[in-house]
C-alpha cells in the first residue's frame, strides 16, 4: 500500500503533531483498536464509545500513531499523536484528500434495499476488465466509507462504494468525500420511516447521491420503481440508464422463470445483446440487484460476452440470501441481515415456488417503520398463507403483528409460535425441525437473527 508520512497526514487534516517523528510511515488506518496493525494510524472517534480510551490498546497492537481531539497520556514519546478539533472530520478530510492523490472512478451505490448485494455483484463484474476496490462488508456510513477509501493504493481503476443513510443529509456528506462518477439507486422502500414523512421524503434523501455526483455523471436507476423513474426524468446533472423489466430499458430481464432450488432463469438484455442464463438465486429481488451491476458494467464498456463468465461465479453475500444445507435435508434460507416490508414480501413470494414438506418462516421485527409499523407488519403477514407457508415463528414484539395478519388471512393459529429473542428461538427450533424442512430466517439487524442461523449451523451441520 502506498503510505504517507505522519507529518504529511498532520498537514492534510489540518492537525498539530504533538509528538512522534514526522517521517514515521503510516501503512494503514483504523478506528477499531482491535484491528490496529503494525504501522497503523488509529483515529480516536467518539461514536458509541470514546476512542480515546483505546489509544493505548491500539499502540499495543502495533499502531504507530493516533489522531486525537483530547489529551491522552501514558504513551512513549516516539508514538505519534496528531491533535485535531474533530477526529471524524479529520478522517473524512484525509479520505477526500487521499482520492485527490489516488484518483479512481467512483461507483456509488445506495437504495432502500439490495445495496450490499449490488455492490458485490458490481465489483465482481467489473473485475473482468478492471482493477477494482470495493468497500468491505457494509462499510457505508461516515466512518466506514472513508476507511474504505484509505485502502486505495494507486493500483485500482475503480472504487465501488456503498453509501447508506438513515436521515437526510447523510448521503450528501458521503458524496462530499467521494463524488460518484456513476451513481446507482436500487429502490425506494419504506425503510427508516421513523425519520421520514413518506416515501417521497426518502426519495429526496436518496437523490443526494445524484446531486453530489460529478458533473456529467451517469445515474443508474431501477426503472421498475415509479419514484426513481420520476427522479430520472427530472434530473439534469448527467445521463440516466434504467434497468429492470420494462421493454424500453437498455438493461433488462425478460422471461423470468423460477426453477425451485435450481435458481432462476431469465433472458438478459444488455443493449443490443441478449443471452439466456440461469443464476443460483432463490429470491427474485437478487435479479434486480444483478441487473444494476450489469448496467454499471455495461456503462464501463463491458460486452455481454465479457460479463457472462462472471455471472457463473457470483459471490454469496453472508446473511443476505444464502441457502444453507443442514443435516436430514433441512434447508435454511439465511436472509437474516435485515428486513423491510418490500424485501420481506419478495422473499416470501419467491420461496413460495420451492416445494418442501414444511415451510417455516422465522421472522423478526421490522424496525424504524414509524407510526405505520403495525399496519406494515400485518400486511406482510397476510402474504404467508398465499405463498404456501405452513409455520410462522415470530421474534420480537412487533413481529407478533405478522401473526395477526397471517391469521386474519386464514393461517392456522396453532402453527404460530412467538418468542422474545433470537437464542430462545434457536433452541426451540433445534427441537422442532424435521427432515426436509425449508426455513426462512429474516428480520431487522437489531434483532440479530444471524445468531439463529449460526446456532443451527453449529448444531446441525450436514
Amino acid at each position: 500500500m502506498a503510505g504517507l508520512f505522519l507529518g504529511q497526514v498532520a498537514r492534510l487534516v489540518g492537525g498539530r503533531l504533538l509528538q512522534g517523528r514526522s517521517e514515521t510511515l503510516i501503512l494503514s488506518y483504523t478506528f477499531d483498536s482491535r484491528q490496529a496493525a503494525p504501522g497503523a494510524l488509529f483515529f480516536a472517534l467518539k461514536d458509541r464509545r470514546d476512542g480515546h480510551q483505546f489509544v493505548r490498546d491500539a499502540y499495543e497492537k502495533g499502531a504507530v500513531a493516533a489522531c486525537i481531539s483530547e489529551e491522552v497520556s501514558g504513551l512513549p514519546p516516539d508514538f505519534g499523536l496528531i491533535r485535531v478539533d474533530d477526529t471524524l472530520k479529520a478522517l473524512q478530510t484525509l479520505a477526500a484528500r487521499w482520492l485527490e492523490l489516488h484518483p479512481v472512478k467512483i461507483v456509488g451505490i445506495t437504495g432502500s434495499l439490495g445495496k450490499t448485494s449490488t455492490k458485490e455483484f458490481t465489483a465482481r463484474l467489473l473485475q473482468e476488465k478492471f482493477r477494482v476496490l470495493k468497500s468491505p462488508g457494509n462499510f457505508n456510513n461516515q466512518i466506514g466509507l472513508p476507511i474504505s477509501i484509505l485502502s486505495i493504493d494507486g493500483s485500482q481503476d475503480i472504487a465501488v462504494l456503498e453509501m447508506g443513510m438513515s436521515q437526510r443529509g447523510e448521503i450528501r456528506k458521503l458524496t462530499e468525500i467521494a463524488p460518484p462518477d456513476v451513481a446507482v439507486i436500487t429502490a425506494i422502500a419504506p425503510v427508516h420511516l421513523e425519520f421520514f414523512r413518506d416515501l417521497e421524503d426518502i426519495a429526496q434523501a436518496k437523490k443526494e447521491i445524484l446531486d453530489g455526483a460529478r458533473p456529467g455523471a451517469l445515474a443508474v436507476l431501477n426503472g421498475d420503481d415509479p419514484l426513481l423513474r420520476k427522479m430520472g426524468e427530472s434530473w439534469s446533472g448527467g445521463r440516466v440508464l434504467y434497468y429492470g423489466s420494462g421493454q424500453d430499458f437498455p438493461v433488462r430481464a425478460e422471461n423470468i422463470e423460477h426453477l425451485g432450488l435450481e435458481g432462476i432463469r431469465f433472458d438478459l438484455v444488455l443493449g443490443k445483446e441478449r443471452s439466456s442464463l440461469r443464476v443460483p438465486f432463490l429470491n427474485r429481488a437478487l435479479v434486480s440487484n444483478l441487473l444494476a451491476a450489469c448496467a454499471v458494467a455495461h456503462s464501463f464498456g463491458l460486452k455481454l460476452g465479457e460479463i457472462l463468465p462472471a455471472l457463473r461465479d457470483l459471490p454469496a453475500v453472508e446473511h443476505r440470501g444464502q441457502l444453507l444445507e443442514l443435516k436430514n435435508g433441512i434447508r435454511v434460507y439465511d436472509d437474516s441481515y435485515n428486513s423491510n416490508p418490500v424485501a420481506l414480501k419478495s422473499v416470501l413470494e419467491s420461496l413460495g415456488h420451492i416445494p418442501a414438506p414444511r415451510k417455516i418462516a422465522v421472522l423478526g421485527d421490522m424496525l424504524e417503520l414509524g407510526p405505520q409499523e403495525i399496519d406494515f407488519h400485518r400486511q406482510a403477514g397476510r402474504s404467508l398463507p398465499d405463498n404456501g407457508w405452513n409455520v410462522l415463528v415470530t421474534v420480537g414484539p412487533r413481529a407478533r403483528q405478522l401473526a395477526e395478519g397471517a391469521v386474519e388471512r386464514g393461517f392456522d393459529p396453532g402453527s404460530v409460535h412467538s418468542f422474545d429473542e433470537a437464542l430462545e428461538t434457536a433452541g426451540w427450533l433445534l427441537k422442532f425441525l424435521k427432515a426436509g424442512d425449508l426455513v426462512l430466517v429474516k428480520g431487522s439487524h437489531g434483532l440479530a437473527l444471524d445468531r439463529i442461523v449460526n446456532f443451527l449451523k453449529k448444531e446441525m451441520e450436514a
